[in-house]
């Protein structure tokens, strides 16, 4: 009986490829709505909307802030994604609060990459993700006020 061998993404004989702080913020994500109902009741309230991707590819995500004075004091997201993205919208979440606006644009997807510590050749496109939606809720902030 020969012993098949199998990729297996974000791992190698070497180990995991993502560094500690990827693999916390995958599997503890920062804020993230953990129910439907969580989403909705905040969504009442958000000052900005964005929505990113296609179910078709399976990324997909949403993110919602809420703004005062011009600071993000909120920043939560949900996603259908691998756990590059999961990890890299987290810790986006995380540097967008408290910004204000004009700092949180100025947010790219290599700071992403560089406060995880790095992320897979092949992964590195997954924090785009989560930017692009940040960017599309700050859109939609600005173009309601």
């Amino acid at each position: 009986m020969s012993e098949e061998k199998y990729e297996v993404k974000g791992y190698s004989e070497k180990g995991w490829l993502y560094t500690d702080k990827v693999k916390e913020h995958f599997f503890n994500p920062k804020n993230i709505f953990k129910t439907d109902q969580e989403l909705e009741e905040f969504k009442k309230h958000a000052d900005g909307y964005g929505t990113v991707g296609s179910p078709a590819c399976g990324d997909v995500m949403e993110m919602f802030i809420k703004v005062k004075d011009n600071i993000i004091t909120a920043c939560k997201w949900r996603t259908f994604g691998c756990a590059s993205a999961i990890a890299s919208t987290s810790i986006l979440s995380e540097m967008a609060i408290g910004k204000t606006i004009e700092e949180a644009k100025k947010i790219t997807p290599q700071d992403i990459v560089k406060e995880l510590g790095g992320l897979p050749p092949r992964k590195i496109h997954c924090s785009v993700l989560g930017d692009q939606a940040l960017r599309k809720a700050i859109e939609d902030y600005e173009s309601k006020n």
